[in-house]
């Protein structure tokens, strides 16, 4: 059995490996043609004249992932503290297989869901095609409301008894007891579930390729379109060739990379807190 766990351990630690080796080895030549600098920092995205800004898909991704981030991880997280400490045990057992079927529904019918109603919402309420920043980070908060549900559940049920006990023994209230004892023992558990919310948002692509516009621009009112790194990708690699098609792999290379280190910069502060 031991052999058994070393060898799974194994398995996915070659997939991150592989993974890794593809995008650099595949996205890496890309920079010898053309400059790192100009590609991060450029406006412009023109391909079929060889000029590689990629600059406004980032900034795209940046602003539907925050604005997912706002409005999922508030609600994910109450609502994992109102299914631990206060919901009866009925409204768990109804609002848990919810989450979970919220969680299996495919991106493509997310996509549905906001063509055939956010965006028409939007569009009659606020003006304009409805396509825009809002309507994609409305949906990508929906998106990730399982991911951040059930994890920081997962958290929040898995603090000692003892920490809620001893608070209350002190004279505090439920409702303190919770919130100053109970969440702050949970807090590494939680800010792993919003981690992996922000890793599900920045990567969509199906759902937001239906409701951003996907206009390869600067994005700068929430009510206009915008073009994520993930979307540029999908749209261009199955007719991209030769040095384009090398930019959308060097595409990836970038975004791996700010996963990373969203992840490495939470993983940080996480255990800075936790060591005080």
């Amino acid at each position: 059995m031991r052999g058994l766990f070393l060898a799974s351990a194994c398995v996915c630690i070659l997939a991150v490996i592989t993974i890794s080796a593809f995008l650099f080895l595949n996205g890496l030549p890309f920079f010898r043609a053309y400059s790192v600098f100009d590609f991060v920092t450029g406006t412009e995205w023109a391909p079929l004249r060889g000029v590689f800004g990629i600059l406004p898909m980032i900034v795209g991704s940046f602003y539907v992932t925050f604005g997912a981030l706002l409005l999922g991880a508030p609600i994910g997280i109450l609502t994992a503290i109102l299914m631990s400490r206060f919901a009866p045990k009925w409204v768990v057992k109804a609002m848990k297989p919810a989450v979970a079927l919220l969680a299996g529904i495919p991106s493509v019918v997310y996509g549905f869901f906001g063509v055939m109603l956010l965006v028409p919402f939007v569009r009659d309420t606020f003006g304009g095609t409805g396509k825009s920043v809002l309507v994609a980070s409305v949906l990508l908060a929906i998106m990730i409301l399982p991911t951040i549900v059930q994890t920081s559940l997962a958290a929040l049920d898995a603090v000692p008894q003892p920490y809620y006990e001893g608070s209350l023994a002190l004279g505090a209230t439920h409702e303190s007891s919770v919130f100053r004892s109970v969440v702050p023992a949970a807090r590494p558990g939680i800010v792993s579930g919003v981690v992996l919310g922000i890793g599900r948002a920045i990567g969509e692509t199906m759902a937001i390729i239906m409701v951003a516009g996907n206009n390869p621009r600067m994005p700068g009112d929430i009510l206009k379109g915008v073009r994520t790194m993930t979307v540029n990708v999908l749209m261009e690699m199955g007719y991209a060739a030769d040095l384009h098609r090398e930019s959308l792999i060097a595409t990836g290379v970038i975004l791996f990379i700010i996963v990373m280190a969203i992840n490495f910069i939470f993983s940080f502060i996480n255990r800075r807190r936790v060591l005080q």
